[in-house]
């Protein structure tokens, strides 16, 4: 069923919310760059296959970081895909350092940034070294923020910088006959970065930046709602009180609840069909009617052990001993 926001909106500004154009741009520039592999089953197909993969999610697998990262419905394949490909480390309660994660981001993207490992990790151990173990949820739904909000965050963290040195970003000052008042707020709000700032004052801050960002940004309300819930707060604890928010995970669209996170009925369905399909009738042994495990016919290995191969070979040796021995 079409979607009436296709014709709530002018075409060219539908195509720019949707980044139609970049996926058009990187699939003429993949087709001219495999036109002689391409030429075999036809223009068509390939652009069929192309835009069903952007349509899957699996169209950013081993891409370059820039086209990862390009689009929002990109940033969130790559989310989906990280987890899917690797919730197992999570399901046998492996814990890994910021180095381990960023190998397995990697896997899906050579050239992924460890910068921005690094900061998903400082969300999670705040001041604790960064050779410290996490678990994979943790840094995942960390991570999640820190990917698909990055743009925000750097800002975010500007303003936080501000309202630490005592600056309001929002306000201009001029001299008047108040400005003591203004000094004393001023001097309330230069603190410790261990104390953080006033959560009242960062919203206020921040509800301009989310009204004007162009880039990906938390729903308003519900930083609204994470703010109002406490006075004073640091810049990575407010950091991690978004990646905690459920809210917030189903606003990315990317993650299920921390809850069903270990779970995947589709992917544990197409890997137990892989399993049966690799293993064969070693799946289950049928029994004779004596109950014993009937005997099977062996099917050779294509490739023998090391220590295999020498026994075979010691034993070879000493047959043709034998044998010219019997012949002289």
């Amino acid at each position: 069923m079409l979607s009436a926001e296709r014709f709530s909106l002018p075409g060219p500004e539908y195509l720019a919310q949707r980044h139609v154009l970049t996926y058009m741009e990187d699939a003429v520039s993949q087709l001219l760059e495999n036109r002689e592999d391409i030429s075999q089953y036809g223009i068509a197909r390939f652009f069929t296959e192309y835009f069903n993969s952007v349509r899957q999610g699996t169209h950013i697998l081993f891409r370059e970081f820039s086209f990862v990262q390009a689009t929002p419905h990109n940033r969130t394949s790559y989310l989906r895909t990280f987890w899917r490909c690797f919730r197992t480390v999570g399901k046998n309660g492996d814990l890994l350092t910021a180095k381990d994660y960023h190998c397995l981001l990697q896997l899906l993207c050579p050239d992924f940034p460890m910068e921005l490992t690094q900061k998903a990790a400082r969300i999670v151990l705040m001041d604790d070294a960064m050779d410290c173990l996490m678990s994979f949820s943790d840094f995942l739904f960390a991570f999640q923020i820190q990917f698909y909000y990055s743009e925000f965050l750097e800002s975010v963290a500007a303003i936080y910088q501000d309202l630490l040195d005592g600056k309001n970003p929002n306000t201009v000052i001029v001299p008047t006959s108040s400005s003591g008042q203004h000094r004393s707020r001023q001097a309330s709000s230069e603190c410790s970065p261990l104390d953080g700032v006033e959560a009242s004052l960062f919203y206020q801050c921040l509800e301009t930046l989310l009204d004007r960002s162009k880039y990906s940004c938390p729903p308003s309300a519900l930083v609204k709602e994470v703010l109002s819930s406490v006075q004073r707060l640091t810049f990575y604890g407010f950091l991690m009180a978004l990646a905690k928010h459920h809210g917030i995970n189903r606003a990315v669209g990317a993650l299920p609840d921390k809850g069903d996170l270990l779970l995947d009925p589709p992917m544990d369905q197409e890997l137990e069909k892989l399993v049966a399909q690799v293993s064969g009738l070693s799946i289950s042994t049928p029994a004779s009617s004596s109950g014993e495990p009937a005997n099977l016919p062996s099917r050779n290995s294509p490739r023998k052990p090391l220590h295999h191969r020498r026994k075979v070979d010691t034993e070879s040796d000493i047959s043709t001993e034998e044998t010219d021995s019997s012949e002289n």
